[in-house]
């Protein structure tokens, strides 16, 4: 696009028809043709007589089609406006006007051209020579998305530091960013303020194992060396300067914009101690033998022991932190709502059993019990998994005792599928009715088996299957 200063300052051959001699109609047409991506001939009455155009991709948008038409009629509704004024100031001596033009194309996108448009000849022919401005409306777009990306993103910052300064600032426990080579206090929250007995301003700057007194000096300096040096420190007791307070100082190295700077927490002593108790109580529950999840009141993962993470074959935390815990917990997602229902609406579960999914599609039968803590700064739900699928069945005979009552039955919904319940229904009243059968008949197989309306050869064959009685002697028979 020629810039708009330009187009007053622009100026025609000097000599002209000495430079180019004898020009004829074919050199012309070449030229004209040459000159831009589209040419168009039109006759004074606005008729596309002639089209030219040098990229073979325009025909496929219809321009071909052009011929006979009136060239306001293959462009937009906007931009006959545009194509009228071309026309008009076709005959004037001025430099000629550039204008965009869209042209609507069958393929979807409308085809954006910039045209200028000379009169040739006594007949009033206009020649008109299009630029195609895609690649130019494409760079264009490319801008505009790239500048709202940036936008997007800086926005996304913005809120980021936001929120990193409310946390920074209410947090309750004492925090200082310091300079990691010049020890330098950087910034400091409104909890170390009050900690130090000195204002915020007032801080900021100030070196910062001069806020201990003389003994913890050299303990805070080492500290800073050591986590300088290798990222990380053993928190270190120290005494303050002023207030002789006694606190414990762990400091954590990260860097920003190429500077190297600590977070350094400064925890009361007695604080520290319970802060202990919690520390050994998460190891004692990271090392459990079973699975331990705590999620959100919506049932994203928050945090998960080693054992839960084995279970379903996860390769680390990350992998399975904000994921629902119904990824991997019931035969299908109506059973973990039901789960969900029941923790919200009685506080806890006890034995729970559902199946417990893999990621590699293994499948393990398991045991839930789960609570929910609604209270606190941030409630949450727990869920404690333990593998069942693994515990030793009692076997009578070589076989699997069956379910003997039907409490023992109804213990078997959401642990077996209906048509297995089914079955073992049908094998509970079996066996109890062999059994009754058998106490009326003191034991006589024969009787029984008249009472039962069954063949002997039946009712051994189902003593044998439900292992009952002695079969190598036959009573009563």
């Amino acid at each position: 696009m020629a810039p708009r200063g330009l187009q007053n300052s622009a100026d025609n051959f000097r000599a002209p028809k000495k430079t180019l001699g004898s020009l004829d109609a074919d050199a012309a047409a070449r030229l004209i043709a040459a000159a831009g991506d589209i040419a168009l001939i039109i006759d004074k009455k606005g008729v596309i007589r002639d089209v030219a155009f040098a990229d073979s991709d325009l025909a496929k948008h219809g321009f071909d089609d052009w011929l006979g038409q009136r060239w306001e009629d293959v462009v937009t509704s906007e931009s006959r406006v545009k194509v009228e004024d071309l026309i008009k100031h076709a005959s004037s001596s001025a430099t000629p006007r550039w204008r965009q033009v869209n042209h609507p194309s069958p393929r979807g996108s409308d085809i954006p051209v910039q045209y200028c448009a000379v009169e040739v000849g006594d007949d009033g022919r206009i020649v008109a020579v299009g630029r195609d401005l895609r690649t130019l409306a494409s760079l264009q777009q490319r801008l505009v998305d790239t500048q709202q990306t940036i936008e997007r993103e800086y926005a996304r910052v913005r809120h980021s530091e936001t929120r990193y300064r409310l946390l920074f600032q209410i947090t309750s426990e004492p925090v200082l960013i310091v300079d990691g080579m010049s020890s330098l206090v950087i910034e400091a929250n409104a909890s170390a303020s009050r900690v130090l007995g000195k204002p915020v301003k007032k801080l900021s700057g100030r070196s910062f194992p001069e806020l201990f007194d003389s003994e913890s000096v050299k303990k805070v300096q080492e500290n800073i060396a050591s986590v300088r040096a290798a990222g990380r420190a053993d928190p270190v007791t120290a005494k303050l300067a002023d207030s002789k307070a006694e606190v414990v100082v762990s400091a954590s190295a990260f860097r920003q914009d190429g500077s190297l700077l600590l977070l350094v927490r400064m925890v009361s002593s007695s604080q520290d101690v319970s802060a202990g108790s919690r520390t050994r109580l998460f190891d004692v529950v990271q090392k459990l033998p079973d699975g331990f999840v705590v999620t959100d009141l919506d049932c994203n993962i928050l945090s998960a022991n080693d054992a839960f993470l084995e279970l379903i074959q996860a390769g680390s935390l990350e992998q399975v932190l904000s994921q629902k815990l119904g990824k991997w917990v019931g035969r299908h997602a109506m059973e973990f709502s039901v789960l969900v229902t029941n923790l919200r609406e009685h506080g806890t579960v006890r034995h729970f059993f559902t199946l417990l999914r893999g990621e590699f599609d293994s499948s393990e039968e398991v045991e839930i019990s789960a609570v929910a803590v609604t209270s606190g700064e941030q409630p949450c739900l727990g869920f404690t998994v333990r593998g069942v699928s693994r515990r030793p069945d009692i076997l009578v005979n070589g076989r699997r005792e069956l379910p003997r009552s039907v409490e023992q039955l109804t213990q078997l919904v959401g642990r077996v599928a209906l048509r297995d319940l089914v079955r073992e229904s049908t094998d509970v009243i079996e066996r109890l009715c062999i059994e009754a059968a058998l106490e009326l008949t003191g034991d006589n197989r024969a009787s029984a088996a008249d009472m039962l309306g069954l063949s002997r050869q039946s009712l051994y064959s189902k003593l044998r299957r439900h292992g009952l009685g002695d079969l190598d002697s036959d009573v009563g028979v």
